[in-house]
């Protein structure tokens, strides 16, 4: 019986292993996915139409081989903030999904965004955080959900 657990449980270990997500820091420059799959760098100019015109930016590691990462936890205007700028980010990787949860943000040194500084952003703006740990939608779903009135059977 041993004989059949000991090899089945390490086969277990090692088909969950790549859906284990890994924490690390990134090095890129933040480029807008459309440039980066046509293979060419953004314009520089934050005005530029083109980055207007960007709907979704991506951490660009390796413009020799077009390896990106998405962001998508970091707010668009925050992104395009820092347009062919070098970033490093801290977070988590899920390289299934050839994206980033990001922790920080920071240029030069230098912290430009957290998910700390955007709690507090929220706190300052709203007195609350929608995102507070209470799933997507947050405290904001959580209340909509509770008031909406149900129809009598």
């Amino acid at each position: 019986m041993k004989k059949y657990l000991v090899p089945l449980f390490i086969g277990l270990v090692f088909m969950l292993t790549p859906v284990l997500a890994i924490g690390a820091s990134f090095t890129g420059s933040v480029q807008g996915l459309n440039c980066v799959l046509q293979g060419i760098i953004c314009p520089i100019g934050q005005e530029d139409p083109i980055a207007a015109a960007e709907n979704v930016f991506v951490l660009l590691v390796d413009a020799a081989t077009q390896t990106y990462y998405f962001v998508p936890n970091v707010d668009r205007v925050v992104m395009a903030r820092h347009i062919a700028e070098e970033v490093t980010i801290e977070g988590t990787l899920d390289a299934k999904k050839k994206a980033i949860k990001a922790n920080k943000i920071s240029r030069k040194g230098k912290l430009v965004w957290s998910t700390a500084m955007q709690t507090k952003a929220y706190k300052t703006v709203w007195g609350f955080d929608p995102f507070g740990g209470e799933g997507a939608l947050g405290r904001l779903g959580r209340d909509f959900h509770q008031n909406i009135k149900k129809p009598p059977l």
